[in-house]
């Protein structure tokens, strides 16, 4: 589980040096508007490497961020199996990681092991 986080997290850290790069160096249509990709994947990428830390910790605050992360990549599947060519592969790939994710992250197993309890009842309710 943790590793999935930390193989997302780093394909957007890949991705976002890539575009600022590319931004820099290449000829992009407009170089700022690269630039500003990089570092918003830059800066999404380190929120599933910080919860993959925290998973492998095993602290209680990583699987908000991890389901987090999760949830954002469905939509980004569904857009890459709605494509053509290559980026259908990568959509299911995607949307397997992150189904794959959210069952182990939502596992009864998981919560205990991240010492995360469950609602507490109250006496006569």
């Amino acid at each position: 589980m943790a590793a999935l986080n930390a193989l997302e997290g780093a394909a957007l850290v890949i991705g976002g040096i890539y575009m600022l790069v590319m931004g820099m160096l290449g000829r992009p249509d407009s170089p700022q508007q690269a630039e500003m990709g990089g570092l918003t994947l830059l800066a999404l990428g380190l929120i599933p490497l910080f919860a993959a830390r925290g998973l492998l910790l095993r602290r209680g605050w990583s699987r908000g961020p991890a389901l987090i992360t999760q949830l954002m990549a469905l939509p980004v599947a569904w857009t890459l199996l709605r494509a053509q060519g290559a980026l259908i592969p990568a959509g299911i790939a995607l949307a397997a990681v992150a189904v794959t994710a959210l069952v182990l992250l939502l596992d009864p197993a998981t919560t205990r092991a991240l010492g995360i309890r469950g609602p507490r009842t109250t006496p006569g309710a």
